[in-house]
């Protein structure tokens, strides 16, 4: 064999957990790097990702204020990322059938009609039938465009009564009216809906008013939770 064990340099093992998905971000941050990025930090981020035993001493010195910030910054940068990305693979491991996200605009009665039929049958459909001038209908319009992007495996539709070609039967009286589905079956026909709420009514009145009638499932997991927390995630 060509050349002794000591002159092979040992490559550094994968860890797990907190610490090992701290290091292997920083080895894939300083392969990725930018030229440009001072040789300073570069050189921080090589000792601090894989240590070797002539960098010991360097690493165990006290680090400066600005080094312990950019680490600490980093490190905060990369676990939020992570945790992003395990709760979006979990999400879609857990989750069947479509995504929606989006409120869906009824053109016409056979469109509806479709919608409820033809809806794969674990598929929650929501539908709001709605009029323009009519009080409440374009408030709770923007309460359900929120809640279409909460929970993304409902199907949530709206038409205006007059596409139904049942306008009769959808007079302003009864507006605005939330009818759900499920297989094809009516669970929910609540007409002049919103008189179960106050007059300035928002998404969560809508979605506790559903939720006691056991009409929603539970909550999904969105982008949105992480960015409360503070902070964009690059």
């Amino acid at each position: 064999m060509s050349g002794s064990p000591q002159e092979e340099e040992e490559l550094p093992a994968n860890h797990t957990g907190p610490k090992g998905v701290i290091n292997d971000w920083r080895r894939f941050k300083l392969d990725s790097m930018d030229q440009t990025v001072p040789q300073s930090k570069r050189e921080l981020l090589r000792q601090m990702s894989s240590p070797r035993e002539d960098d010991k001493e360097r690493v165990n010195r006290k680090m400066s204020v600005q080094e312990y910030d950019m680490i600490q910054e980093e490190d905060e940068r990369s676990l939020k990322h992570y945790r992003k990305q395990c709760m979006q693979e979990m999400h879609e491991r857990l989750s069947f059938g479509p995504s929606f996200e989006q409120v869906h605009e009824l053109e016409s009665g056979d469109a509806f009609l479709e919608v409820i039929e033809k809806e794969h049958r674990l598929t929650l459909v929501v539908v709001h039938i709605y009029q323009h001038g009519v009080k409440g209908c374009e408030q709770l319009n923007s309460c359900l465009d929120c809640l279409a992007s909460e929970y993304s495996s409902i199907k949530f539709c709206r038409i205006d009564a007059e596409a139904t070609g049942a306008r009769e039967r959808f007079s302003p009286e009864v507006l605005p009216a939330l009818l759900v589905y499920k297989a094809g079956e009516l669970l929910g026909n609540f007409l002049a809906v919103t008189k179960h709420f106050s007059e300035n009514f928002f998404a969560t009145d809508v979605e506790g008013f559903l939720n006691e009638y056991g009409l929603l499932p539970e909550k999904e997991f969105t982008a949105c939770a992480d960015d409360e927390e503070g902070g964009d995630v690059e």
